[in-house]
């Protein structure tokens, strides 16, 4: 059985749409998905289903929305998706907390990084449903501005590797 991890946008980040972890496993696991794990409070969750990983999307997108009042957006990927966007980091000298991966609801387009303003030396890179920034200053003060990030949701690279591990974890228990 697959093992998915979803990531939620707008999600207890900035005082918005707060939602209680435990809330996020009770609604999971209420949709039938198995083996539900939450991880910190920024809106992480792995699980196992049998569906596809765009009918675990809807469903899960679908429910949020119905508690919250507003669909938070959802992407989810797979352990292997996690693992690779991880190895594939650019930036290598980039500290792992400074290199955000910007998950995508779908493949983005070519000129995504076209209109791109980055006053403090930002760079972004493409790589089909991700966009690699890094903020050599880091992102809380940073006035980078780049349209193509306002559909998906950010995760750090330590954050990114740490799912995927716990992904991993899960699939060597079976």
């Amino acid at each position: 059985m697959p093992i998915y991890i979803a990531l939620l946008r707008a999600v207890n980040v900035g005082g918005t749409a707060s939602l209680p972890m435990a809330e996020l496993k009770a609604i999971c696991e209420d949709l039938g998905f198995r083996d539900v794990k939450t991880y910190i409070q920024s809106g992480n969750v792995l699980f196992r289903s049998d569906e596809k990983e765009t009918a675990v999307e809807e469903k899960l997108d679908a429910a949020l929305g119905q508690k919250m009042g507003k669909r938070p957006a959802v992407m989810v990927r797979t352990r292997k998706e996690l693992e690779a966007i991880a190895a594939k980091a650019p930036f290598p000298d980039a500290k792992p907390n400074f290199l955000l991966v910007y998950f995508l609801p779908e493949k983005a387009a070519d000129d995504a990084l076209d209109k791109i303003v980055a006053p403090d030396g930002e760079e972004a890179k493409l790589a089909g449903r991700e966009i690699y920034v890094h903020y050599p200053n880091g992102s809380g003060r940073s006035k980078l501005k780049l349209p193509a990030l306002k559909a998906g949701t950010s995760r750090n690279l330590n954050t990114v590797r740490k799912l995927a591990e716990m992904a991993a974890d899960m699939e060597d228990k079976d």
